[in-house]
């Protein structure tokens, strides 16, 4: 009979193991929300990366306890383990380790797979190699919606998606006048995407919502209300700033944004002309063969440490200037820059809100197993669907999905990125913002969909929208899915091994 922290050797590996599963999270699906506009070019990577850890972290740390039930207690039946809760501790364990494992060999393949999928499927291999198959739920309410969510996930974001970009590609860029069309269609794409974000964050389970027992109705209201709200602020300070910027040429900061409307006129900045811009870009070149060509002899000790603490965030992962792409990015139309440099702070703001939302949901393939094994270890008892989740379980994966992100997530961001077809700031709008409204929409009428697979299908569907088949790179794509079909098997299947490998071993008498 087990005892109160007895096998601490299997916690202290469900530890390890759950931060290298936070890791692999953080490595492959935080660059669903960060990948489009890294890609577009609106943030660098390093950009993108300080802004994730802030919003990864907080998502989970204060919203991440409400969806680990799910992974604990809700994929195998854990009354099954009641009269030998040591089995559930240790095939949380294997679990997550199995998780991980898949996880972390995707991401360096380049392959954007389901964190989620992954999990659960190294819960159904565990549930199969304990209690054979009658442990699992088969049906629609299990394994069969993760197969429909493979189809559904991406053709809705492509549908929704498409549609979005499309609207605005003939409202505004086809337009004689496309920049001053964009400074009029900003504000309604801000009230749109705080409307949307804000309806996905607090569906997703805001502090405070299940209490006062909101409505999907009154969420939606709560949220439209508060995207007119920052439309307006927008309209008299953001948009005024842009027209003053871009169109004037006036000496802006973007610290100036809110205080624009009582500003006076400001210095006008000259233009560039074409031989000043290729002797800046010249001595660019030249910087980098500089730095290329430095052996790691020349450098210091300290440049030495902070080349290799960064070398995840000072990769190029655009693929700009990647001959195998150059056919598929030449069938993309080009736009004015002017009007495609006003998609960019929304891009960004329907980034923060997904990666948010992303913290908050799937921190729970880490912290769920974890959550169980911990618990026990503690008590030396099953878990109820409702009991606790420690907060500094939240934290410590939240800070291996942050950890993941800055050191091995540049993988998928060139992935997602550019390499699937080309991206624009306002392509790149399209694709996150059709993902957050399929997600939302999917949530409320009991649709499977995976974000991995949203924006990777939105992606398509806004190449698409260039007219021409070949402007999407099929064969990545091909490969996504066929990641997608692996990662219920192979993280299910080493899961399973390992479990009965371990619990059918001889032991010491």
């Amino acid at each position: 009979m087990m005892q109160p922290h007895d096998y601490t050797f299997i916690y202290v590996l469900a530890l390890i193991f759950s931060f290298a599963d936070a890791y692999g999270i953080g490595a492959n699906d935080v660059a669903n929300s960060f990948a489009t506009s890294v890609s577009s070019g609106t943030l660098t990577l390093g950009q993108a990366t300080c802004i994730a850890i802030v919003t990864e972290f907080c998502g989970a740390f204060f919203l991440g306890s409400g969806t680990a039930d799910t992974i604990r207690s809700g994929i195998v039946s854990t009354k099954l383990y009641e009269s030998q809760p040591e089995l559930l501790m240790l095939g949380m364990t294997t679990s997550v380790f199995a998780s991980a494992v898949w996880v972390i060999f995707a991401t360096s393949r380049g392959w954007p797979v389901s964190t989620t999928h992954s999990i659960t499927g190294a819960v159904i291999g565990m549930g199969v190699a304990s209690f054979g198959g009658k442990s699992v739920k088969w049906g629609y309410d299990g394994v069969a919606k993760i197969v429909t969510s493979w189809f559904i996930s991406p053709f809705a974001a492509a549908l929704v998606s498409s549609i979005i970009y499309l609207s605005t590609k003939y409202v505004v860029f086809e337009s004689k006048d496309s920049f001053k069309r964009g400074l009029l269609a900003i504000p309604f794409y801000i009230f749109l995407t705080v409307w949307v974000c804000l309806a996905f964050i607090i569906s997703k389970g805001l502090p405070g919502t299940k209490a006062l027992k909101i409505s999907f109705g009154e969420i939606v209201g709560i949220s439209a209300g508060a995207g007119v709200g920052v439309a307006l602020i927008a309209y008299f300070t953001y948009v005024q700033w842009l027209k003053r910027k871009i169109l004037y040429r006036e000496d802006l900061r973007w610290y100036h944004v809110l205080i624009t409307p009582f500003l006076s006129k400001r210095e006008i900045i000259p233009e560039t002309s074409e031989e000043d811009l290729e002797s800046s870009l010249g001595s660019e070149k030249n910087k980098l063969s500089e730095v290329e060509q430095s052996q790691p002899q020349d450098l210091s000790i300290f440049q030495k440490i902070k080349k290799t603490v960064f070398r995840g965030i000072n990769q190029d992962v655009r693929n700009i200037g990647n001959p195998r792409l150059a056919s598929i990015h030449a069938r993309a139309k080009k736009y004015d820059n002017q009007t495609e440099f006003l998609f960019e702070f929304v891009q960004v703001l329907t980034a923060c809100a997904a990666s948010f939302a992303h913290g908050s949901n799937d921190v729970a393939n880490a912290v769920g197993p974890l959550a169980a094994v911990s618990q026990i270890w503690s008590t030396a008892k099953v878990p109820g669907s409702k009991s606790p989740v420690a907060a500094w379980n939240l934290a410590y994966c939240a800070v291996g999905i942050d950890i993941g992100l800055a050191t091995y997530g540049y993988h998928i961001m060139r992935t997602l990125g550019n390499n699937i077809t080309y991206t624009t700031p306002s392509r790149g709008f399209a694709a996150e913002l059709g993902t957050a409204l399929t997600i939302v929409t999917a949530s409320k009428i009991g649709l499977p969909v995976s974000t991995t697979h949203c924006i990777t299908g939105a992606m398509v569907g806004v190449g698409l929208c260039n007219g021409d088949m070949k402007a999407i790179n099929w064969r990545m794509f091909a490969m996504c899915f066929l990641s997608w079909i692996m990662t219920l098997p192979a993280a299910g299947l080493l899961s399973g091994l390992f479990f009965a490998l371990i619990i059918n071993s001889p032991s010491k008498q």
